[in-house]
């Protein structure tokens, strides 16, 4: 009884430290005005903490959203998620394009980066989508908020100065391209943000091209735990898959991923997650050519790297989610299912595979 009452104690001091944790980090964001140039990539922290990708300004926002309710049962569906966005803005299905989407963990509503318009015009919008199925804009006028400016990101490639972005352990991961000739980098920042260091210049052998290269992108990474530790799992145009240990990202290092698997030529991976299923873990990837890919990560930490040329298929091993088609987007809605996004503008909710 004294082991149970002890538990108990600490599990309740552990939960209270928690919720202070997320107190400070919203405490740290001061009421005003954020004025986006661009909204691409998203992730949450905690509390309803929004980060926002803004490469045309080369920033990086969070802004609270005070989202932390409990969220319905209803499983986000929408037939026609741009034409739904476009009326929300006033115009036509033609001027959207819904460039990211998260599920915020704190109530599980939806949340979307949207351009209204085409080119260098084009005005962002973050959308909310509760679990009915109810679509607002955010407001961005005297909310909480605080940011922090890229001080290398490209120039020649701003669209890709932020390709993603991800919450963990009180860092915000950033990845992108600088304007560095070893271009492509990942940044570990320290959230509340004080400043953006110039980022790790990353470096992979991409076993399909034969060469180790330094200015492609990572296209969606996650991050993912092998041994204790937590490692990232990126993605890359044609398509290696590579995992960079988050302790090696340092401030003006270079570091030399691991490439784990090659999944395919003439592919572009659109985004991932990774998932548990009768107690083994898998990763989830979408792709613009090969489908979406279940990838067993049994193993991971024994994979032998790719250092020389390979052919498709080589390292960890996948199956093909034949129900799953042209999915542009996904993210995880809770242990068991899976928000997804079609080439067609389908919303809907389905089982983890």
């Amino acid at each position: 009884m004294k082991f149970r009452n002890w538990a108990l104690a600490l599990g309740v001091a552990v939960a209270f430290s928690a919720a202070a944790s997320a107190s400070e980090l919203t405490d740290s964001l001061k009421k005003g005005s954020p004025e986006l140039k661009s909204a691409t990539a998203l992730a949450f922290g905690p509390d309803g903490i929004l980060f926002v990708g803004d490469p045309a300004a080369a920033s990086i926002y969070a802004i609270g959203t005070g989202d932390t309710a409990g969220a319905s049962k209803d499983a986000p569906k929408q037939e026609k998620i741009v034409e739904k966005i476009a009326g929300l803005l006033g115009t036509t299905a033609a001027e959207v394009a819904i460039n990211d989407f998260k599920v915020n963990p704190a109530s599980g509503n939806l949340y979307f980066s949207v351009s209204r318009g085409k080119g260098t015009g084009a005005a962002p919008v973050i959308v909310k989508m509760v679990r009915g199925g109810k679509l607002s804009a955010l407001e961005l006028k005297d909310v909480p908020f605080s940011s922090v400016k890229l001080p290398n990101a490209s120039e020649k490639q701003r669209t890709e100065a932020i390709t993603g972005l991800a919450y963990t352990k009180g860092q915000l991961i950033i990845a992108g391209l600088s304007n560095e000739e070893f271009a492509s980098k990942l940044r570990a920042i320290a959230f509340p943000f004080k400043e953006a260091d110039k980022g790790t210049s990353v470096e992979i052998f991409h076993g399909a091209h034969n060469k180790m290269e330094t200015n492609s992108p990572v296209r969606t990474f996650t991050v993912y735990d092998i041994a204790g530790k937590s490692n990232l799992l990126a993605a890359y145009t044609c398509t290696p898959l590579v995992r960079f240990p988050l302790d090696d990202l340092k401030p003006g290092e270079k570091v030399k991923g691991t490439t784990i698997a090659e999944l395919g030529n003439g592919n572009r991976p659109l985004d991932m997650i990774v998932y548990s299923k009768d107690g083994k873990d898998y990763l989830l990837l979408a792709n613009n050519k090969r489908g979406v890919m279940k990838i067993k990560l049994d193993g991971i930490e024994k994979v032998e790297p790719i250092t020389k040329k390979a052919a498709p298929m080589t390292g960890l091993q996948y199956d093909t989610i034949d129900s799953l088609k042209e999915i542009v987007q996904l993210d995880k809605l809770d242990d068991s299912r899976v928000v997804v996004l079609n080439a067609s503008g389908v919303l809907d909710t389905v089982p983890l595979p």
